[in-house]
């Protein structure tokens, strides 16, 4: 889009301004966040400018139809912005005209009216059985402290052995780890309960970090504290297992999550059927659970062309 400066009546970009102070001080929105949104906001007035065939004002914004949005949507399209930009540039679009709806500037229902792009499903991307097993030993947890990298080696090892997702894994209370359990059962999204089975080798790595653990834990409160006895948060876990990407030449897709899938297609690889990995993984639909198979057969195609003679 034409890079031009935004002409459009000062109350306006007033709001604007206002609107993206708000989103930085009080929901408190990060730089990259602001800048994504300053940006499609600034795209959106300046293609106004010229669908309009002027200064773009509030009560012309108060008059948009769905039409004029996807007018908007379509001229991004054209100059080559992917489905997952024209989405985001629309999400932009509709929190700014909800600020000025809640101030009787104008109406959201125009904006709200347009369907976003449909999203292209990417693959999940697993780690190899191998980078796996290396992710969850306990001797790969690169902390000098013993009862951290035990804490480190507990979570990972939930992840891929359990397939939690990291707010499930960390949400864990000593209760719901006993002597003699042999399922956990899970609260996740949408508030969908399942029960998955605790291998012993998981039931040993979360012994091993209790064993160590110097602070008291009861068995109401989370059984995975930080450095200084508080719960254990996932940017932590996010910065362990970069620290394991660098030190063992992981690729970039090697995150907490990552091991969530490898469970899954591993399982899947290993003759595990949809229907039980959907309820592992507490899929509430089995075209959820089916992209694995995705992950599959490119696995199976890559191999193909490295093995075959006539690949």
């Amino acid at each position: 889009m034409n890079e031009l400066l935004i002409v459009a009546d000062p109350h306006l970009m007033a709001e604007r301004s206002a609107w993206l102070e708000n989103l930085a001080r009080e929901r408190r929105l990060s730089d990259h966040t602001l800048d994504a949104y300053e940006r499609d906001t600034r795209q959106f007035l300046t293609f106004m400018t010229g669908h309009l065939g002027g200064p773009t004002t509030l009560r012309d914004i108060e008059a948009l139809r769905p039409a004029d949005f996807r007018a908007f949507l379509a001229a991004r399209r054209k100059e080559g912005s992917g489905a997952r930009s024209v989405a985001r540039n629309l999400a932009g679009i509709r929190s700014f005209l909800r600020h000025l709806e809640k101030k009787g500037l104008a109406n959201a229902a125009g904006a709200g009216a347009v369907r976003s792009p449909k999203q292209p499903k990417s693959l999940p991307k697993p780690l190899s059985d191998r980078q796996a097993i290396t992710v969850v030993s306990n001797e790969a947890q690169l902390h000098d402290e013993p009862w951290i990298a035990a804490r480190d080696a507990a979570v990972m090892t939930l992840l891929y052995g359990c397939g939690l997702r990291i707010s499930e894994a960390l949400g864990l209370t000593l209760a719901d780890i006993k002597a003699g359990t042999t399922t956990l059962r899970i609260t996740g999204k949408g508030n969908k309960t399942r029960l998955v089975p605790l291998l012993p080798i998981v039931f040993e790595a979360v012994e091993k970090y209790r064993a160590l653990c110097p602070f008291h834990l009861d068995e109401g409160e989370p059984l995975f504290r930080g450095a200084r006895g508080g719960p254990l948060q996932p940017a932590i876990v996010q910065r362990a297992m970069q620290k394991l990407r660098s030190a063992f030449g992981l690729p970039e897709t090697a995150t907490p999550h990552a091991l969530r899938h490898s469970f899954a297609t591993h399982l899947l690889a290993g003759g595990g059927d949809l229907r039980t990995i959907q309820e592992l993984l507490g899929h509430a639909s089995l075209s959820t659970t089916q992209i694995y198979t995705g992950v599959d057969a490119s696995r199976l195609l890559e191999v193909y062309d490295k093995a075959h003679p006539r690949a």
